[in-house]
């Protein structure tokens, strides 16, 4: 046996051992009081707080190590306790681990109802954002899913720090540590290894990362995903749109932060508008220092205006730049989203609430908004406390995954005696 092979089988007994360990907490972790739960998240942020210099320490190895864009990874005082606030906020949530959510009488008399459970093992797997080590324990204790997390190099020992904390909270509340459990390599064959499922113990995989870790997790999973590839959104100005809102809201949507997966790629502005609407919602661009390639009709109105190519309409910049068509109307802009976009978020600005609720009900986009921000998208924003990812496809989980996102269901059938004829 040569070095390699020792390795593979050394990491190969890790992971297995980590999913079966999982598997072993999650009837605890199911099965205990809300209450439990509730305790060991409030925990989590306790003990995340007290250890603040510690992950700073740990932070401060993986910044001096980072190479590229390092905001993501960068932690600070101000946003470990941003962290510990967002356990907290999660813990405040409703525990929707065996809700109601709906009940119902038969003929014959047998009581049906229908209760939300745990899906079981969470698999996340994650880049350079330590904050989501602490967001997606959080999300999976409250809806009372065992997590096993893998994160990139760049951010593992932040990591690790974080998960300590998380683990002395469980423990403090009586529950398996193993609940949330952190893969302690960046060993990318650890990735393939939970993407075939750890001999069945993981139930669904969540990616939350680029463009090349989502595909490669889509591409590669044996056990179902919950993710998104990417984030082409649209904010779409129409011939109603009040002037000032049109540009306060697409600046916002564009460069508010312009590397996220909800910030807008394509302005879409109606014909009957665009002259008085393009003008100023592109000045206010380019003076944020955005860059703007447009159609042939766009670049009549406003000179500066680069010309888009086809390839333009359906790529996700992540960067401050954006493209821009002019559209004869509410069918050309839906047509143009359903044919470039990601499904992920599109919005309209509109004082017509006629077509605006047309807009909203026609498009299948996994978050539509009527006037606002499409950074709205985000599991913080809608309450959730936080997010572990945002879906697109069409089963289960859509938007912004939160604990209730994070369960299933079961019929509870009460008889009193029923045989079936």
């Amino acid at each position: 046996m040569n070095v390699r092979q020792s390795i593979d089988m050394d990491l190969r007994a890790t992971m297995d051992a980590l999913g079966a360990k999982a598997r072993e907490a999650a009837e605890a972790l199911r099965t205990c009081p809300a209450s439990t739960r509730t305790a060991a998240i409030q925990a989590m942020a306790r003990h995340l707080r007290a250890r603040t210099e510690e992950v700073l320490r740990a932070n401060a190895v993986d910044m001096a190590n980072a190479t590229g864009k390092t905001d993501r990874l960068m932690l600070n005082e101000a946003r470990v306790k941003g962290i510990a606030d967002a356990l907290d906020q999660v813990a405040d949530l409703p525990d929707p681990v065996g809700a109601e959510r709906a009940r119902w009488k038969r003929p014959n008399g047998l009581d049906i109802a229908r209760v939300s459970t745990p899906i079981g093992v969470i698999g996340m797997i994650y880049e350079s954002r330590p904050n989501v080590t602490a967001d997606a324990a959080a999300i999976c204790v409250r809806s009372g899913n065992v997590v096993i997390l893998r994160t990139g190099s760049e951010a593992l020992n932040s990591a690790l720090a974080i998960h300590g904390a998380i683990a002395a909270g469980l423990e403090e509340a009586g529950l398996p540590a193993e609940c949330v459990q952190m893969v302690p390599t960046a060993d990318r064959d650890a990735v393939g290894m939970m993407l075939e499922g750890l001999n069945g113990t993981i139930d669904v995989i969540v990616p939350r990362g680029g463009k090349t870790l989502v595909a490669r997790v889509q591409d590669e999973a044996r056990v179902p995903v919950f993710a998104h590839l990417e984030g082409i959104c649209h904010t779409y100005l129409q011939a109603r749109a009040d002037p000032k809102m049109a540009v306060d809201i697409t600046v916002n949507a564009k460069m508010r932060r312009v590397e996220i997966c909800g910030a807008t790629e394509t302005i879409l502005i109606d014909r009957a508008a665009a002259d008085s609407l393009l003008p100023p919602v592109a000045e206010a661009l380019e003076g944020m220092g955005c860059e703007l390639r447009g159609d042939a009709d766009s670049r009549a109105i406003h000179g500066s205006i680069k010309p888009a190519e086809e390839a333009d309409w359906s790529t996700e910049y992540l960067a401050p730049i954006v493209s821009v068509r002019v559209v004869e109307g509410l069918d050309e802009a839906l047509d143009h989203i359903n044919r470039y976009g990601s499904g992920h978020t599109d919005a309209i600005i509109t004082e017509d609430a006629a077509v605006a609720e047309a807009f909203l009900a026609r498009l299948d986009s996994a978050i539509v908004v009527w006037n606002a921000s499409t950074q709205f998208a985000d599991g913080g924003e809608f309450g959730f406390g936080a997010e572990i990812g945002i879906a697109t496809g069409k089963m289960h989980a859509r938007g912004p995954v939160g604990p209730e996102q994070l369960t299933s269901f079961k019929y509870v059938v009460r008889g009193t005696g029923q045989t079936r004829p």
